[in-house]
């Protein structure tokens, strides 16, 4: 009796043979190149040791030790990497979102240090060289919402507004003294080299810290008001609220027009309207209306391509900074990128949101073909997940997919898991079930759908106070673990292509089949939210009836150890019975496929001791 046949016969199986009856068909997108995969190439806590300042070059740093792993990330199926943000931070071992500088790319002796976190100018340009020999994409990290670590003091107008509400203004202008003064001293010894430009209080529209006062707070900066009139107010008592008590406003129980703007200075209007105006996020917040702020910007853009060949670009909360802005920084890297490289450059926005709508918002500014990191997928993965923690009855597979941008713009998505933000620990830290996580890798790495971005936390495990080792780690058969997530990398980039058919038909168990193209023979993908186990601490599964392939031809799962593979045989109708276990994933393919024999994946996961 085969291993399948005795499988169907465990009274713990619940088979689900009615899937045939709810089929969506969703045509090929694309050609028939390879499927591009997005790696991050860090965690929050990623630990780096760069060359001191009389040097060039350190073994120990990150920039160093990327270049040695990209050839076995390549090799299971990494077509791109996603770099952290080296431009000079605020001090040597900030991770780059605390951004000083973006002309000093680990060039110039400020800040303390003249690499960055990550590694040297010098190193970079040798990374960059591995990833053009091994033909990767280079996606850069790009900080352009505020600045930190201002070299000196300036006295400005501002306003402090309310927290809630950052159009509400509650005080009068006065004036405080902000590190707002931007130097850049490594550069002018260097004859302030790439750019010209020193920034001042008046490239800034907002800030957090006024150094006379000693007090943090939320600070838009105004003009002169013996310049612009304040706009017209009625006294509430709040301190100048804008026509509503702060304590209803805050209670949800009132609601009013929203306050007048001030003439003149102040937050940008196209932007995310959370909290009535997103502009301000932390930091100094860089004021996208200054002629000489955009034309610095925009111009950084296209050097970054033309000196640095990188291929494509992050954008960090692109909800905090001028829409339309974005949409002119884009169009001008663009161009630079077709002129240099004879292709537009990648663009992908981040905005955390559950509302899908803020983000299709704003790629509907930006322009096409622009991408944007599908939060609210991964939100429903984390809900899913919670609910199946918690035993809840609503835990549905079918809903993971619903209010998503895999969902509304799917051209547009890039879908992710986990990322440096949503780790443990971290200020957006999404909680996800460990034994979940293949199965939603499997999701975002095996559908047509989306462009998918592996965690290097995932892949390599975490480090600070929270470390966590890699996830998604199973029994290798030889008293040791591995991971399947190189795995399913591997499988994305050799079996997932063609035709897709959807068999979501089941709460705990969906399906869909990825028909190949011409040699490999396509691939299945079952994933499961159901028990493990049954009652009795058996192995509990499922098993759906799905047509694919050829009559007489076997198909075996690849996440599997060998020799523990099930086998499902097509019948003469052309269907299969395909198994797959609670808490799991399954990725059949024809058991004589070209590449199978590259399955378990052979991975180095110790990214620090290669």
């Amino acid at each position: 009796m085969s291993w399948l046949s005795k499988l169907q016969h465990r009274p713990s199986i619940q088979a689900d043979t009615s899937a045939r009856s709810d089929i969506t068909t969703t045509a090929l997108h694309g050609s028939q190149d390879d499927n591009r995969c997005l790696f991050q190439t860090f965690e929050w806590h990623t630990t780096s040791q760069p060359p001191p300042p009389n040097a060039t070059h350190s073994p120990a740093s990150h920039y160093a030790r990327l270049t040695r792993l990209l050839p076995s990330l390549a090799a299971i199926g990494v077509t791109a990497f996603w770099l952290p943000p080296g431009c000079k931070a605020n001090s040597p071992q900030g991770n780059g979102y605390d951004c000083y500088d973006l002309w000093d790319l680990g060039e110039f002796d400020q800040k303390w240090t003249r690499s960055t976190k990550w590694g040297s100018r010098e190193e970079l340009a040798d990374l960059m060289g591995r990833c053009r020999e091994l033909r990767l994409e280079v996606v850069w990290d790009s900080v352009l919402n505020h600045k930190t670590a201002g070299d000196g003091t300036q006295e400005a107008w501002a306003v402090e507004v309310d927290g809630e509400d950052r159009r509400v203004e509650i005080c009068s202008p006065k004036k405080i003294e902000a590190w707002l003064r931007y130097d850049f001293l490594g550069r002018e010894n260097e004859g302030m080299k790439y750019s010209p430009f020193k920034w001042r209080a008046d490239h800034f529209n907002g800030i957090d810290w006024d150094q006379r006062a000693q007090k943090n707070a939320i600070y838009k900066l105004v003009d002169d008001p013996a310049t612009y009139p304040k706009p017209q107010q009625q006294s509430d008592g709040d301190g100048g609220g804008g026509g509503m008590n702060r304590l209803a406003r805050l209670a949800g129980k009132m609601k009013s027009a929203p306050p007048p703007r001030r003439p003149g200075k102040g937050w940008a209007e196209d932007v995310d309207d959370m909290h009535g105006n997103y502009d301000y996020l932390m930091f100094a917040n860089v004021d996208f209306q200054h002629p000489e702020v955009r034309q610095d910007v925009l111009k950084w853009g296209e050097w970054m391509v033309q000196t640095t060949g990188v291929d494509g670009f992050r954008l960090d909360a692109v909800q905090h900074f001028s829409y339309n802005f974005t949409r002119e920084w884009i169009a001008r890297v663009r161009a630079s990128s077709r002129q240099n490289l004879g292709r537009d450059a990648f663009v992908v926005g981040e905005i955390w949101t559950g509302e899908v709508e803020r983000i299709t918002k704003w790629l509907e500014v930006v322009g096409q073909g622009v991408y944007a990191y599908d939060s609210p997928l991964l939100y429903n993965f984390s809900r899913i997940s919670e609910d199946v923690r918690t035993g809840s009855v609503n835990a549905d597979l079918r809903t993971m997919i619903r209010n998503s941008l895999l969902e509304t713009r799917p051209e547009a998505a890039v879908t992710l898991v986990a990322n440096h933000d949503t780790q443990p620990g971290q200020a957006s830290f999404t909680p996800m079930l460990a034994s979940l996580k293949p199965l939603w890798y499997a999701f975002i790495l095996l559908r047509q759908e989306g462009y998918p971005c592996v965690f290097w936390g995932d892949v390599y495990g975490t480090k600070g106070p929270k470390a966590e080792p890699p996830a998604c780690t199973v029994d290798d058969g030889k008293r040791g673990r591995r991971s399947l997530i190189p795995d399913l990398m591997m499988a994305r980039s050799i079996f997932a292509y063609g035709v897709q058919k959807d068999y979501w038909d089941a709460m705990s168990c969906i399906a869909w089949t990825r028909e190949g193209r011409a040699g490999n023979g396509g691939c299945v993908v079952l994933i499961s939210i159901g028990p493990a186990q049954d009652k009795k601490g058996q192995a509990k599964w499922t098993v759906k009836r799905m047509p694919f392939g050829r009559p007489g031809e076997v198909y075996v799962d690849l996440l599997a150890n060998v020799g523990e593979r099930a086998e499902v045989r097509i019948d003469e109708k052309g269907e299969g019975l395909f198994p797959c276990r609670g808490m799991s994933a399954g990725v059949f393919v024809r058991q004589d496929a070209p590449g199978i024999e590259r399955f378990p994946v052979a991975f180095n996961q110790d990214a620090y001791g290669q």
